[in-house]
């Protein structure tokens, strides 16, 4: 019998490393990349285990999972940061006058 790869399984791969790099965007996208991951990695997983003779490309499914895990747990941190320092300097005004005072003590 012929194996064939796993569904989805590169899919879940590259979304796992996405979830990790969007932890960068405020946290946001990481965590909506984090979760696609891990429902995609779910259903691959039953595929994969009611036959596991026939599919290729499991390895990849469990580093996609483990990488999404990973990028949630650094984009809810990111994004806990990110509201701190919104509530701290007072929102966006806050922000751009402590730019401002940054790029004056530089000139």
């Amino acid at each position: 019998m012929e194996r064939q790869e796993l569904h989805n399984s590169t899919l879940i791969l590259v979304f796992g490393i996405l979830s990790i790099l969007g932890c960068c965007f405020y946290g946001v996208l990481g965590i909506i990349f984090g979760i696609i991951t891990l429902v995609m990695a779910r259903r691959a997983s039953r595929v994969y285990y009611t036959n596991p003779d026939i599919y290729t490309g499991y390895n990849n499914v469990k580093t996609g999972r483990i990488l999404a895990i990973i990028g949630i747990v650094l984009s809810i941190i990111f994004f806990i940061f990110t509201i701190a320092a919104f509530i701290i300097y007072g929102g966006f005004e806050g922000i751009e006058s402590m730019q401002e005072e940054i790029l004056r003590e530089y000139e």
